[in-house]
């Protein structure tokens, strides 16, 4: 399983970001309410960004010698997975309200309501968390690379396998 990868997130968010201010500009100039997440969405990210944690954590805790009880395989790898898509789901969700925000700011001198605006502004701040603890979660399920001393195996620097 790879990693997650720094430069897929800011292609991800590139990609939306500028499909976000497309759709925006579209729809702002035909009538239609600005195409964002409400900001009820934050609740979700927060519920999402807690079972992250909560199952990084676990992983972390046996990583870390406490093995009292057995730690499931298939947690681990779920725990790997979840928080990959949760650092690749707030790249997207950072770079469509970016772009609704870069469309947004050319309408403040003529426009009263600010809402959308600071929504996305919400919005954005939720999937940089996202991807803050898609990383973190990531780095804890890692384990560190074995000894490499008699071993005729080489790995990159850094590199160990998950939990």
């Amino acid at each position: 399983m790879g990693s997650i990868r720094i430069g897929w997130l800011v292609l991800i968010g590139l990609v939306f970001g500028a499909a976000g201010w497309l759709v925006n500009w579209w729809a702002t100039r035909n009538g239609y309410p600005t195409p964002s997440l409400p900001l009820s969405s934050l609740l979700t990210i927060a519920v999402v960004v807690a079972v992250t944690l909560v199952f990084g954590l676990r992983v972390r805790r046996w990583r870390a010698g406490n093995r009292k009880r057995v730690l499931d395989p298939i947690l681990a790898a779920r725990t790997v997975v979840l928080a990959q898509a949760t650092a690749y789901a707030g790249a997207l969700t950072t770079g469509w309200h970016a772009g609704i925000l870069a469309d947004q700011l050319t309408l403040v001198g003529v426009r009263s309501n600010l809402g959308p605006l600071w929504g996305s502004l919400a919005v954005i701040a939720g999937g940089i968390v996202m991807i803050a603890v898609g990383l973190i979660v990531e780095s804890f399920c890692r384990l560190p690379p074995d000894d490499e001393a008699g071993s005729d195996t080489t790995r990159e620097s850094g590199e160990g396998e998950y939990a």
